[in-house]
C-alpha cells in the first residue's frame, strides 16, 4: 500500500517504522431496564462509578505532574470538573428515575446530549473538549459495566511502532511509553488538543487531524511520519527514505542551532530591534514561552476559562491565572485578550439563539458588552493582575469607537470599586484593540485616538476581507493572506498606528510563517507574537533579514495584482537570506521533497 496523507503538525520529529492501528472506543452499553424498586440501588451504583472515575483521573493527574510537570497535569482539570457537573449528574439521575433504565444507559444518553450540543459549534477549542468528555465517559461506563482497560491496547511486546488511532484521550496519551512508540497519527484533534500537548511533553512525534487515516491503513505497513511538517507516508520509496533521513539530520542540526538563539537578542542585521512575544492558552504556558526566549506575552487567550463550562468563572480563579503569567514576565508586557466568544465558541452558560451566520453575529467585544456581569468579573481580575506587572488589555473584534469607550467606562467603575475595597492595581495599564475587520482598518485613524495599541489578527482580517471561512477545507486554497486587498489593509493599519504614535504588533499566524514575517518586517512591523514552539525560528528569520531589504521587496509586492505574484516577489527576496526548507510546515518543503 502506498499513501501520502497530510494533517496538522502536532509534535516535531521524523520517525520511520511499522503502523500499529488500535481502536479505543467508548464501550457498548446494552439497553437495560430496571424495576421501580431498584432505582435507588442503581443511583448508588452511579455515585460509586463517578467516585471511582474521579479517583482514577485524580491519580493520573498526580502521576502526570510528577512525570511531566504541573502545567501538563492541569489538562485533567476539565474532566474532574465534568464529574462534578450538576446538569450532567442530575440529568442522568432523572433518566434513571423517570425511565427506569440502567445507570450506564442513562449516563450514555446524557453525555450524548452534551456531545451533540458541543459538536454544533465546530470550533477546535470546543471539539478538543469532546476528547475530555470521551475520556471521562469511558471511565464511568467501564466502572458501571465492570470492564477492564481500553479495547485494543497494544501488547507489551509491541516495540518501535507508529501508533494510529481515531483519536487519543488525554489519559491514554499520558500513559504511552516513548520507549515503545515512535510516533502518533490520529484522525481527529488539533494542535491545541490535550493529546497533542501531552505528545509534545513526552517528545513523541505526532500528527493530528488526519481524518479517515485509521480506517484506510492496516497494522504492519511501513511508514515515515514527519511531525514537523504534518505529513505521513505509507509505503515510502527508497528515495523518500533517503530524503527524510537526510532531512532528519539537517533538522537536528538546525534545532541545536535554534536552542542557542534563545539567549541572543532579536535584532536584524541592520540593527533594528524586534520584539518577540508568545501566544498562550493556559497560564502555565508562560514558563514554556520564557524558555523559548519570549519577551513577554503578546496574546493570552482567555477562553479556556469559560469554554465547555456551565457557570461563570470566579474572579479569583481568573486573577490567579492572569497573575501567574504576569509574574513569569515581571519586566515584560503581558497582553490579555478579553473573552473572544461567539462565532463558534460559546460556553454552556450563555443562552444562544441559533444564528444563520454566527461569524457575522454575536461575537467578540459585542458579547462582552452585552453580558456585563461576565465582562466586569474579567475586567476586575485583569485590573488586579496589573499590580504584578505590565498588563495590557486587548479587546477582540472591535469595529466601533463606542466599544472602546464603553469598556474604558466599565474599567473606571471597577477601579473605583477596587480602591474602595483596598485592592491594589496599577492605574497606568493600557487598553488596545485587535484589528481584525476591514471596518477597523478603514477607521483606524479614529480608533487610534482611543486605543493605546493595535494588534493585527491576520487570520480573521484575511477571512473577513476575502469572505473566506478559514475553517472551511473546501475554501482552503482561497484563503490567501498575500492577497493584494489584505496587504493593503495591513499597510494602512501600520500607517495609522505610526501616525498616532502607538505600537502595532501582529499576533496572527502570518507572523509564524517566514514569508509572512518577511512581509511584515517590510511593512514596518517590529513586534510579533507567535506560539512558543516557533519563537526560535522567528528569531532566526529576524536575525537574518535586513529591514532595508525587506522594505524594498515589500514595496514591489504591494504592486502585485495577485496573491501568487506577491508571494513570488517575497519568496525571491527572502531566498537571498534563508534556506526555507528547514522551517516548520508543509508550505516550506523543498520542491524535491514535495514531489517525492
Amino acid at each position: 500500500m502506498r499513501l501520502i496523507k497530510d494533517g496538522t503538525a502536532a509534535s516535531p520529529g521524523i520517525v520511520e517504522g511499522p503502523l500499529r492501528v488500535v481502536h479505543w472506543e467508548v464501550p457498548r452499553v446494552p439497553h437495560e431496564t430496571i424495576e421501580a424498586g431498584a432505582v435507588e440501588a442503581e443511583l448508588a451504583r452511579l455515585d460509586e462509578a463517578v467516585a471511582r472515575a474521579t479517583e482514577e483521573i485524580a491519580a493520573i493527574k498526580t502521576q502526570t505532574e510528577e512525570r511531566l510537570g504541573s502545567v501538563q497535569a492541569q489538562i485533567f482539570d476539565p474532566q474532574l470538573l465534568m464529574l462534578q457537573d450538576e446538569e450532567l449528574l442530575e440529568g442522568t439521575r432523572a433518566y434513571v428515575r423517570d425511565n427506569h433504565i440502567s445507570a450506564a444507559r442513562a449516563f450514555e444518553l446524557k453525555v450524548l446530549e452534551f456531545r451533540s450540543e458541543w459538536r454544533r459549534t465546530g470550533h477546535p477549542m470546543v471539539l478538543d473538549r469532546l476528547n475530555d468528555l470521551l475520556d471521562m465517559e469511558t471511565r464511568v461506563l467501564r466502572a458501571l459495566l465492570d470492564l477492564d482497560g481500553p479495547d485494543g491496547e497494544p501488547d507489551e511486546a509491541d516495540q518501535g511502532y507508529i501508533l494510529v488511532a481515531r483519536d487519543l484521550t488525554p489519559s491514554m496519551t499520558v500513559q504511552l511509553d516513548p520507549q515503545r512508540i515512535l510516533g502518533i497519527a490520529v484522525d481527529a484533534g488539533s494542535r491545541t488538543s490535550h493529546s497533542a500537548i501531552l505528545a509534545r511533553a513526552l517528545h513523541i512525534p505526532a500528527i493530528v487531524g488526519l481524518r479517515d487515516f485509521s480506517e484506510i491503513v492496516e497494522s504492519g505497513h511501513p511508514a515515515i511520519l514527519d511531525g514537523r511538517a504534518g505529513r505521513i507516508i505509507v509505503g515510502p520509496t527508497e528515495h523518500e527514505r533517503t530524503v527524510y533521513r537526510e532531512r532528519d539530520i539537517r533538522v537536528h542540526e538546525w534545532e541545536r542551532e535554534l536552542l542557542q538563539l534563545a539567549d541572543l537578542p532579536a535584532v536584524t542585521p541592520d540593527r533594528q530591534p524586534i520584539l518577540l512575544r508568545a501566544n498562550i492558552d493556559l497560564p502555565g504556558d508562560a514558563e514554556d514561552a520564557l524558555e523559548h526566549g519570549a519577551q513577554g506575552i503578546g496574546l493570552f487567550r482567555t477562553e479556556f476559562l469559560v469554554v465547555g463550562r456551565s457557570q461563570y468563572p470566579e474572579e479569583e480563579e481568573q486573577y490567579r491565572a492572569y497573575r501567574h503569567a504576569t509574574e513569569v514576565f515581571p519586566d515584560d508586557a503581558v497582553y490579555i485578550r478579553t473573552f473572544d466568544l461567539g462565532g463558534d465558541k460559546y460556553p454552556r452558560f450563555l443562552e444562544m439563539p441559533p444564528e444563520e451566520n454566527p461569524f457575522l453575529g454575536w461575537r467578540g467585544i459585542r458579547v462582552c458588552l452585552d453580558v456585563p456581569d461576565l465582562f466586569r468579573g474579567q475586567l476586575r481580575a485583569i485590573l488586579r493582575a496589573t499590580a504584578h506587572g505590565d498588563v495590557r488589555i486587548m479587546l477582540p473584534m472591535v469595529n466601533e469607537i463606542e466599544e472602546v469607550t464603553r469598556t474604558r467606562a466599565m474599567l473606571e467603575e471597577e477601579e473605583d470599586r477596587l480602591r474602595a475595597e483596598g485592592l491594589p492595581y496599577n492605574a497606568g495599564y493600557k487598553v488596545g484593540i485587535m484589528v481584525e475587520t476591514p471596518a477597523a482598518v478603514l477607521t483606524a485613524t479614529n480608533l487610534a485616538r482611543h486605543a493605546d495599541f493595535f494588534s493585527i489578527g491576520t487570520n480573521d482580517l484575511t477571512q473577513y476581507t476575502l469572505a473566506v471561512d478559514r475553517g472551511n477545507a473546501r475554501l482552503g486554497a482561497r484563503f490567501k493572506p498575500f492577497h493584494p486587498a489584505v496587504l493593503e489593509l495591513m499597510r494602512r493599519t501600520v500607517g495609522a498606528g505610526r501616525e498616532a504614535g502607538i505600537e502595532v504588533s501582529v499576533c496572527g499566524d502570518l507572523a509564524a510563517n517566514p514569508l509572512g514575517l518577511f512581509l511584515l518586517l517590510g511593512l514596518g512591523v517590529t513586534a510579533f507574537s507567535v506560539s512558543s514552539g516557533v519563537l526560535p525560528e522567528v528569531k532566526k528569520v529576524a536575525r537574518a533579514v535586513p529591514i532595508a531589504g525587506a522594505r524594498s521587496c515589500v514595496e514591489e509586492a504591494l504592486e502585485a495584482r495577485t496573491a501568487e505574484a506577491a508571494a513570488a516577489v517575497l519568496m525571491e527576496g527572502i531566498n537571498q537570506h534563508l534556506d526555507l526548507a528547514l522551517f516548520s510546515g508543509r508550505w516550506s518543503l523543498a520542491p524535491d521533497e514535495e514531489a517525492s
